[in-house]
């Protein structure tokens, strides 16, 4: 029970990611984007307001709940999936894998506080407590730049859809099943390939776009070349940079559950680089196979 209230907790606070939408950071960011009807301007501020104000921060809400309720009702009704610990233990991830997705989950575990309370600032009463988070924010921001390159490069290969990950998508990757079935799945399966590519294309983008919100006057000429004021811009990288956030917000909580609940001790995985002989064997049949085959197991 106690790790299901922690769970509840980190989850509330990983509400986080709408985040990155309130990059309405720049120094004069915000009474810029409000200024509605400038000349040279969509006019469409008013309208902007509006869907960043009732219909971008309830959606947050609203996707949050939705999957906490989900996992909370797969918790106690399926239940996580246990493997023996006393087979022997397969080397699966490097020291150097380890060390960079670490710097990419404590990316993520800064961004996505800070984000949250740079979206709802005015909840938290603004002040010096929003300006830090939002230096912590950017910041951040650069670490995972650093973690995201070297990722890419060295697990892209292995991130390219197979076969295997529409089988995986047809049985949900067996986790809607008390039983232990040999999961059609290589060294990643189809779960981990979504949310590696959300987390590298919609990452650039964040990124991209946060740093144009950030700078105000940093688009590499696209406003002008597209035929945007500078203003609604701005305005446009906002409303994206609220959608992709909310998407890589969904899709991050499902692989923290997954990871952290859904199977137990799998977490190990980042810390040691070893996973359990039976969990490889059943949840990635595909990968187990190949090992076994190149007689490394």
């Amino acid at each position: 029970m106690k790790k299901i209230v922690l769970f509840f907790i980190f989850l509330l606070t990983s509400l986080a990611y709408g985040a990155s939408s309130s990059v309405i950071w720049g120094k004069e960011l915000v009474p810029n984007i409000l200024g509605y009807d400038k000349a040279g301007t969509l006019k469409l501020g008013h309208y902007f307001t509006i869907l960043q104000a009732h219909v971008v921060k309830p959606a947050f809400i609203v996707v949050v709940c939705f999957i906490v309720l989900a996992f909370v009702i797969h918790y106690f009704i399926i239940g996580p999936k246990v493997f023996a610990h006393g087979k022997k233990k397969i080397y699966v991830f490097t020291v150097f894998n380890r060390t960079i997705h670490q710097l990419a989950v404590i990316s993520f575990i800064l961004l996505i506080p800070t984000g949250l309370i740079l979206m709802f600032g005015g909840f938290f009463g603004g002040g010096t407590f929003v300006i830090v988070c939002r230096y912590i924010h950017s910041f951040t921001t650069v670490l995972f730049i650093i973690a995201i390159i070297p990722m890419t490069i060295m697990w892209i290969g292995r991130m390219l859809p197979t076969k295997d990950d529409i089988k995986w998508l047809m049985i949900l990757g067996g986790y809607l099943s008390k039983k232990k079935r040999p999961v059609p799945a290589g060294k990643f399966n189809a779960g981990q390939k979504m949310w590696f590519w959300v987390a590298v294309i919609g990452g650039i983008i964040l990124i991209l776009s946060g740093i144009s919100m950030y700078y105000q006057d940093f688009d590499l000429g696209i406003s002008s070349s597209i035929g945007l004021s500078q203003i609604d811009f701005l305005r446009a990288c906002a409303i994206l940079h609220n959608v992709l956030g909310l998407v890589v917000l969904a899709i991050f909580l499902v692989h923290v559950y997954m990871s952290v609940f859904a199977i137990k001790g799998s977490l190990d995985s980042i810390v040691t680089g070893y996973k359990e002989e039976e969990e490889v064997e059943y949840m990635h049949s595909s990968y187990y196979k190949e090992l076994k085959e190149k007689k490394e197991i």
